[in-house]
């Protein structure tokens, strides 16, 4: 008897819904993607359970013909390609043909469909098989009713997690869809209740606003750039407004959804040392490219794409957006770093609203994970927030709208409020700006055996330069030897004098350490490292990256090293502590670059010789920091991501002391 047999149809669109159909959300991914490909504008999704007693998919795209219907339910039946060539020039989210013949092999499903002739068609399918089709009037458009998901894979079905966990899935998809797709109008139910509406006006910032809220839409930066092969544009958010996991970052290409950690990199180096550590920003990147140089058929849900000259692409991304950084004054304000504390006085006191100066909108809580918010109007538990509404400006006097007049659905909601916000918070593309910092690696360039101390900063003070509107600070006096008080015409700034050292000590090392080997110190005594012989290979075989800035090793015996000589930025005292800490990054990142290597050692110096807390400083010394940090190429951060400084307007002082009210402040608490 032979022993290899044909799957059946049935058995083979289960085995392939195991790879295209993982959960709810993969439905709903799907589904909702054939709509865009049928040119859809609005797409209406509705689920039950969070999709496991049904999910239903509107839309009013292009329709089925009814001779069409039972062929789009067979496998590998679709008509988005013909010929091999147009599966290397794909244009349309889908193309396979798999969705709906696994979603129909473990649901019932219903179709209903109609064409521009008003012709319309209704089929039911259950476990794959068909059922019934008759013709019907319908609107233009298709309507797809998927229930009692897994009803005959129950296998598949205890796998599927709590009604929270799975909704969450399907809101993301939909988030994401939506950020790729602003020209069309989404809603999510989960039952009666809305989940997710956009505007479909083809404004991305308004798309990001109805996902993320009003507040962090406003305060997002667009940015764009473009080379041979690829253009990109999009939103990412300033420094300060950030999470501490990587599900706010949404790559797009040609409107595809995908997931890409050299990308990822790309964004993040963007920012530079800008971030926090652990921190990541919400970002929207799309990316237009040649269908030719992407290969969208390499993973079964499609998440997953191969790109053509990809590092070419991060670059691009990582420029781009580190060009619009560059331009903006990222001291944070003061009162904004103290949102999250308004918000808890105010939770103590439920009885008492706060004025609308004082309002945070709701987040979701930081362990949720979700890139979005399922009840934006609802007042849960939240992160410190990053997401405050600061003061803005008078609002215009033709409209008499104030941006904190609106919620984070009124925007879409209401028409006249749209396009009034459309009037008055869009943000033009950036222009091309030229390099910044040069000045400043040219004069370093110059003194490179020359430590960057208190010492250097005092005797070699200079007139600030007004560095990216970095403003020049008047040095008034230190608060417990720890933070410098300065200030300017209009406002008051709190230095922290450690992170402002590191900074720049860190632009110091950055160009010193570059140099490699032209600095050395000789040492009297030889330094002699053992290591296990596991480590000891990989030392060897690494020695070329430790070489690029000025760590000569030589082999004392099998599983020894020993260093005559070290870098003469190495702090006195400390050399072979700073050895093996080099030693060790080489030992545990296998794919550690020298430009990488590089910056974890400028980062590390840049910590051992910056001045710590309760350090005093005298007038002078204090003064020669601020006007150094002045002229930093990024005066904002510590190369740690901290904060530097952080500022109070003079409007803002004059609210704390009363001196000033807005109308509806002088009611106090309402």
């Amino acid at each position: 008897m032979p022993k290899i047999i044909e799957l059946s149809e049935a058995l083979s669109n289960q085995i392939a819904a195991g790879e295209v159909i993982e959960r709810p959300a993969s439905v709903v991914k799907e589904l909702v993607e054939n709509s865009i490909d049928a040119g859809a504008n609005q797409i209406d999704v509705r689920v039950v359970d969070a999709g496991i007693s049904r999910i239903t998919v509107t839309d009013n795209g292009s329709g089925i013909d009814a001779a069409d219907v039972p062929i789009a339910f067979k496998r590998h039946a679709t008509s988005k390609i013909a010929t091999v060539r147009d599966l290397f020039a794909i244009h349309s989210l889908g193309f396979r043909g798999e969705a709906l013949a696994s979603i129909a092999s473990v649901a019932d499903v219903t179709m209903e469909t109609a064409t521009a002739d008003g012709q319309g068609t209704s089929a039911r399918l259950t476990g794959g098989q068909m059922i019934n089709q008759h013709s019907l009037p319908l609107r233009r458009g298709t309507m797809i009713d998927v229930a009692n998901l897994f009803y005959n894979t129950p296998a598949r079905l205890k796998y599927v997690r709590s009604q929270t966990t799975e909704m969450s899935h399907i809101a993301d998809i939909m988030s994401r869809l939506a950020l790729g797709h602003p020209d069309i109008a989404f809603t999510l139910r989960n039952g009666d209740k809305l989940a997710i509406k956009t505007a479909g006006n083809g404004d991305l910032q308004q798309a990001i606003a109805a996902i993320y809220g009003v507040g962090t839409a406003r305060d997002m930066l667009a940015f764009a750039g473009d080379n041979d092969d690829f253009g990109v544009n999009g939103y990412v958010s300033l420094p300060d407004n950030t999470r501490s996991a990587r599900n706010y970052l949404t790559l797009l290409i040609n409107g595809r959804y995908f997931r890409n950690n050299q990308l990822v990199k790309g964004i993040i180096a963007g920012y530079g040392s800008k971030l926090m550590v652990g921190r990541y920003p919400i970002a929207v990147v799309n990316i237009q490219l040649d269908p030719q140089l992407v290969d969208v058929n390499v993973h079964p849900t499609k998440q997953e794409v191969r790109i053509s000259k990809e590092n070419v692409l991060s670059d691009l991304i990582t420029d781009s957006i580190r060009q619009q950084l560059s331009e903006q004054n990222l001291i944070p304000d003061a009162l904004h770093n103290l949102g999250s504390r308004v918000q808890h006085i105010a939770e103590q006191q439920p009885e008492r609203k706060p004025t609308r100066d004082a309002f945070v909108p709701p987040v979701q809580p930081a362990d949720s994970g979700l890139p979005f918010k399922l009840a934006p109007h609802t007042a849960q538990p939240t992160e410190p927030a990053a997401e405050s509404v600061p003061e803005t400006t008078a609002p215009a006097a033709d409209t008499g709208l104030d941006i904190n007049d609106l919620d984070d659905h009124s925007i879409y909601t209401e028409p006249s409020k749209l396009a009034q916000w459309d009037a008055r918070y869009n943000k033009p593309q950036p222009s091309a700006f030229g390099d910044l910092g040069s000045a400043v690696a040219d004069e370093v360039a110059a003194k490179p055996k020359k430590p960057a101390n208190l010492e250097l900063l005092a005797n070699d003070a200079t007139t600030a330069s007004d560095q990216q509107g970095f403003p020049h600070l008047r040095y008034l006096a230190q608060m417990h030897g720890t933070f410098l008080l300065a200030e300017t015409p209009d406002s008051f700034y709190m230095v922290d004098q450690h992170a402002a050292q590191e900074r720049v000590n860190y632009e110091f090392y950055r160009v010193a350490i570059g140099q490699g080997a032209d600095a050395q110190q000789q040492l009297l005594t030889p330094i002699v490292l053992d290591y296990p012989l596991s480590d000891a290979e990989l030392i060897r075989e690494r020695r070329d990256i430790l070489a690029s800035v000025g760590v000569h090793l030589e082999e004392f015996g099998q599983n020894s090293f020993i260093a005559s000589s070290h870098p003469s930025w190495f702090k006195a005292g400390q050399e072979e502590d700073t050895l093996r800490e080099m030693i060790d990054w080489v030992i545990k990142d296998n794919h550690i670059s020298v430009a990488a290597f590089r910056e974890k050692t400028a980062i590390m110096m840049s910590c051992k010789r910056a001045i710590k807390a309760n350090h005093h400083l005298d007038t002078q010394q204090a003064q020669a920091l601020l006007d150094k940090l002045a002229q930093a190429e990024n005066p904002y951060n510590c190369p740690h991501g901290r904060p530097v400084v952080i500022s109070f307007s003079q409007s803002d002082l004059e609210r704390m002391f009363k001196r000033i009210q807005d109308s509806h402040e002088s009611a106090g608490w309402e």
